[in-house]
């Protein structure tokens, strides 16, 4: 399937899309696609906020850019695959049967597929700014990252024999 009819069926059930790209054998190049997608597209979403904050302060702009270019495209990788690593180590620890692409996919897929919610949080910044609007696109956005990421971990320990 399209990546976009995957992150579309993420919303109906993330374990089931994770399953099904299990299945598709352990591909660390998509996986390394999948995170570098989901990060580009987070920095994309910053860029309204950054706009807006320039302004508003009178930084400028090209340095609030190239630092939160810095921190997502080349830091944030690192440590969501630190991250997914500490994750493979505790389904191990609670007795799951996972691999560490899998814990990989599932924590990679999570971003990937959430990255529309962080585009409207990074729209509602850049336009509305800080208040209840914002709070709540951010919960909103943490929920399903969080139901895509445990969902597909789950999957993922317990599709492996």
């Amino acid at each position: 399937m399209a990546v976009t009819t995957d992150i579309v069926a993420s919303y109906r059930g993330p374990a089931a899309v994770i399953r099904r790209l299990l299945a598709q054998g352990p591909r660390e190049d998509r996986a390394l696609v999948y995170v570098m997608a989901g990060c580009l597209i987070v920095f994309v979403a910053q860029l309204p906020r950054l706009s807006r904050e320039a302004h508003l302060t009178g930084q400028d702009f090209q340095m609030l850019m190239g630092g939160t270019l810095l921190a997502w495209i080349f830091i944030m990788p690192l440590v969501l695959y630190v991250l997914a690593f500490f994750a493979r180590l505790l389904g191990r620890v609670l007795g799951g049967r996972g691999t560490g692409y899998g814990a990989r996919l599932a924590l990679f897929w999570a971003v990937l597929a959430s990255s529309p919610l962080i585009l409207l949080h990074g729209l509602v910044a850049g336009f509305i700014g800080a208040g209840p609007a914002l709070t709540s696109v951010g919960v909103v956005w943490l929920t399903v990252f969080g139901w895509f990421w445990i969902g597909g971990s789950l999957a993922q320990e317990r599709a492996q024999a």
